[in-house]
C-alpha cells in the first residue's frame, strides 16, 4: 500500500474512531470490525465509461479475472458510453451508492482532459483513481490497404488535402498529439470522434477515415493495421512495431510523451471516508494482482503488448492526472478538435 492510501486511511480512521468514541460506542467497535472483515459480500459494480470492445473493455476483464480470486468475488462491468465519456462519470457520481461495492474503471488521461476543455457537474475531489493497470502511449496508425505507407505520406498528403483522422474522442492525448503534429507540419488534419477504440479501428480498417490515433496496444498485433508513429520518447517494442518513428525527434518536435491509454479504477472519496476498512481490502488485494503470474498469462491471452502493463498506485495516479492536466492546459487549443488558425 502506497504512501498516498496510507495516510488516507489513517485520517479516516482516526477521524472515524474519534467520532465513534466521543459518541461513547466505542463498545461497537468489534461488531464493526466483524462487518468489515467479511467484505466483499456481493459482487463489485464496475463503471466504465465507453462502449464494450475496446483497451478499457480488454484491460478490465483481465485484471479482474484474477482480482476476483484475491478479493473472493465477482465483477459486473456496465457500459455507459456517450458525450465523451461525461456520461458514465455522471452516472457513476450521481446514481451510484457509496460503498466501495460500485467502482469506476476509466482512461485517466482522456477523461482528465475532457475536465480541462469542461468541468463536470461534480466536484474533482469526490472521487479519485487508486489502482492503475498501463501505461500505453499514443500512436498514429494507417490501415495496411491504404495509400499512406508511413507517417511521411500522412503529412504530405495532409498538405494537398484534409485527412480526417479517427479517434476515440476529441479530448484524448492521442488526438492531442495527431492535432498537435498537424500544427508543427502545415497539413490538415480533422479529428472524426467515433465512439471508443474499436469502432476507431473498425473506422481505418474499412477506410471511413485516413487514419487514426489510438494507445498503441490496441493495434499492436493487428495484420489489419500498422503504426507509422509513437507519441513517446521511445519505442519500447521494436520487434513489434519497426516502422513507428519518434514523433518528437523525427519532426524535431518538444511534446511530452502522451500516454493515451493510463487506465485506472477509481472511487468515490465519500465511499473511502465512509469505509476505510472496505478500501484497504480492495488496495491490498489489487496490488497482488500485478505480482500474480496468471495476470501477465491473462494479459498475452489478450494479445495486448505486456510491457504496457504496469501497476500504480493512488499516488501514482494522482502524479499522472496532475501531470496531464497541466500538458491539457497547455494545449487546450488541440482539444476542441481544430488546428490554430
Amino acid at each position: 500500500m502506497s504512501d498516498f492510501d496510507k495516510d488516507i486511511s489513517r485520517r479516516i480512521f482516526v477521524k472515524g474512531a474519534g467520532a465513534t468514541m466521543g459518541a461513547g460506542a466505542l463498545s461497537l467497535l468489534p461488531m464493526q470490525i466483524a462487518f468489515a472483515a467479511a467484505f466483499p459480500e456481493r459482487n463489485i459494480k464496475v463503471y466504465v465509461p465507453t462502449r464494450a470492445g475496446g483497451g478499457a473493455d480488454r484491460n478490465l476483464r483481465a485484471f479482474a479475472s484474477i482480482w476476483k480470486n484475491h478479493l473472493n468475488t465477482n465483477f459486473e462491468p456496465g457500459f455507459y458510453p456517450g458525450a465523451a465519456g461525461r456520461v458514465g462519470y455522471e452516472t457513476f457520481m450521481g446514481k451510484a451508492p457509496r460503498d466501495c461495492y460500485h467502482l469506476l474503471f476509466g482512461n485517466m488521461g482522456a477523461e482528465v482532459l475532457n475536465w480541462v476543455v469542461k468541468p463536470p457537474t461534480f466536484p474533482l475531489d469526490a472521487y479519485f483513481y487508486f489502482a492503475q493497470v498501463d501505461a500505453d502511449p499514443g500512436c498514429l496508425f494507417v490501415g495496411t490497404k491504404s495509400k499512406l505507407k508511413n507517417v511521411d505520406d500522412i503529412v504530405a498528403e495532409g498538405k494537398k488535402r484534409t485527412l480526417t483522422v479517427g479517434v476515440s474522442r476529441l479530448a484524448h492525448p492521442a488526438s492531442l498529439g495527431a492535432l498537435a503534429l498537424a500544427d508543427k507540419t502545415g497539413a490538415k488534419f480533422n479529428l472524426i470522434p467515433l465512439s471508443g477504440g474499436r469502432n476507431t479501428l473498425a473506422g481505418v480498417a474499412t477506410g471511413e477515415v485516413d487514419f487514426g490515433a489510438l494507445p498503441t496496444s490496441s493495434i499492436v498485433g493487428r495484420s489489419t493495421f500498422k503504426i507509422v508513429a509513437l507519441f513517446d520518447d521511445r519505442n519500447a517494442l521494436p520487434e513489434k512495431i519497426p516502422d513507428a518513428v519518434l514523433v518528437n525527434k523525427h519532426f524535431n518536435m518538444n511534446l511530452p510523451p502522451l500516454i493515451a491509454g493510463a487506465r485506472a479504477f477509481g472511487i468515490q472519496t465519500e465511499a473511502v471516508q465512509k469505509f476505510p476498512d472496505r478500501y484497504r481490502t480492495l488496495v491490498s488485494t489489487a496490488e497482488k494482482v500485478y505480482k500474480d503470474p496468471a495476470y501477465k498469462a491473462a494479459v498475452v491471452k489478450t494479445k495486448a503488448p505486456w510491457e504496457y502493463f504496469t501497476y500504480g498506485t493512488a499516488e501514482d495516479c494522482k502524479k499522472y492526472a496532475t501531470y496531464i492536466t497541466e500538458i491539457g492546459k497547455q494545449y487546450k487549443h488541440y482539444l476542441t478538435g481544430k488546428q490554430k488558425s
